[in-house]
């Protein structure tokens, strides 16, 4: 590992806005706005919960990201990831601009391909597609995976344009729009940072186009074999399109434990050793008190010093 990437490692902090109250995770991000080593915080984009009970809460991540963005100052924020399926593009292309607003330039537009009907040989993540229950019970729909690809790219092309351009028509295979406006345009110019999260092929190739950080679940959904492997594909398609492969952050979360320090910061220096620069550390509820600085204390300031020899 070489000096340059140990010293571009950062880190995150996810709370999954699942089974937990609004004023647990405030009380997290906003003692986490407070420590520099936490670069950035993330909520997801689910409407039911996907474990553990289902009849239990669950807070809509857009409308609670723009809350939290109003009531911290440092951090940088977004959803890993925004379900491409949920929203309209445009609709989506508003929302994530008053959020900038609000936040005064701190957004980072997580996206991803959201519910599709996943192919039997689809590698990485493997059992009952969580998505199912969600959207029939929100009347939305799975594609395939295809579809889901080519709506994502085209949600892309338009949230592009909504940042940056006065008026615009799009004619897309799946999106019309006719005369859109997006004012106030986002703080952040020409257009927010743009996570990718996924790891199938075509998912990369759009990475190697558009995205400025590509992110991937880690251990135990996706094993350390998996993602070096999912890297050098995206590194292939960086050469196939003409892009410098070091442009791209290559971002991985990491749900910790609370009980076993030690081999959180194992794993999490193995992944680094496989390329892997910004470490999400997702947090299961319910936080503990002080759960912020616990993972400063206990996971980032170790691996910084287990860097640094």
């Amino acid at each position: 590992m070489t000096d340059q990437h140990q010293h571009r490692v950062t880190f995150g902090i996810k709370t999954t806005p699942m089974h937990v109250p609004y004023a647990d995770i405030l009380r997290v991000w906003q003692e986490a706005d407070a420590l520099p080593e936490i670069a950035d915080a993330w909520l997801w984009d689910h409407l039911m919960p996907i474990a553990g009970p289902r009849n239990g809460q669950i807070l809509e991540g857009w409308t609670l990201l723009s809350a939290l963005a109003a009531q911290t100052q440092r951090l940088r924020l977004g959803l890993l990831v925004t379900s491409n399926r949920i929203r309209r593009p445009a609709v989506l292309g508003k929302i994530a601009t008053t959020v900038d607003v609000i936040s005064q330039g701190r957004l980072i537009m997580g996206l991803g391909v959201g519910g599709t009907h996943q192919p039997p040989d689809a590698g990485g993540i493997t059992g009952e597609n969580p998505a199912i229950a969600e959207y029939d019970a929100y009347g939305l729909t799975l594609v395939p995976p295809a579809e889901g690809i080519a709506r994502l790219a085209e949600t892309i092309a338009i949230l592009k344009h909504m940042w940056t351009e006065e008026v615009f028509d799009f004619h897309g295979r799946y999106y019309t729009l006719k005369g859109n406006r997006n004012e106030p345009k986002p703080v952040q110019q020409p257009g927010l940072p743009l996570l990718i999260g996924g790891w199938g092929t075509r998912t990369l190739r759009l990475v190697a186009e558009h995205a400025d950080i590509w992110n991937i679940p880690g251990p135990p959904h996706n094993t350390l074999a998996y993602i070096t492997q999912r890297n050098r594909v995206l590194d292939a398609h960086c050469v196939t399109v003409g892009r410098d492969a070091q442009t791209i952050t290559r971002s991985v979360q990491y749900i910790v434990s609370y009980d076993d320090p030690a081999g959180d910061r194992k794993a999490i220096l193995d992944l680094i050793g496989a390329g892997l620069t910004h470490i999400v550390l997702s947090l299961r509820g319910p936080y503990p008190p002080q759960v912020a600085h616990w993972l400063v204390e206990e996971i980032i300031m170790p691996i910084r010093v287990e860097l640094r020899r």
